[in-house]
């Protein structure tokens, strides 16, 4: 199964977190399929959160499942 998740990067204390399309069966950082944005929970920056809708909305359309987060964080992208 296909999924919509966040992958974590950054250091220790400072996390940032790429949303990618991996298999549901890799590792939290392991390899993805795709990279369809990013989000800095500590918006330290002017654009903390940034998605590639349309590309959201064809893995959607194929069949990914986006974690519950990443449900969250679509829906505020959509509405900026």
């Amino acid at each position: 199964m296909t999924k919509i998740r966040l992958a974590r990067f950054g250091s220790k204390g400072n996390p940032h977190y790429r949303i990618v399309v991996m298999d549901s069966r890799t590792k939290r950082d392991g390899g993805y399929i795709e990279r369809l944005g990013y989000y800095d929970p500590r918006k330290t920056t002017k654009d903390w959160l940034k998605i590639d809708l349309e590309r959201v909305n064809y893995w959607l359309s194929v069949g990914a499942q986006p974690t519950d987060t990443v449900k969250r964080l679509i829906k505020l992208a959509s509405n900026q």
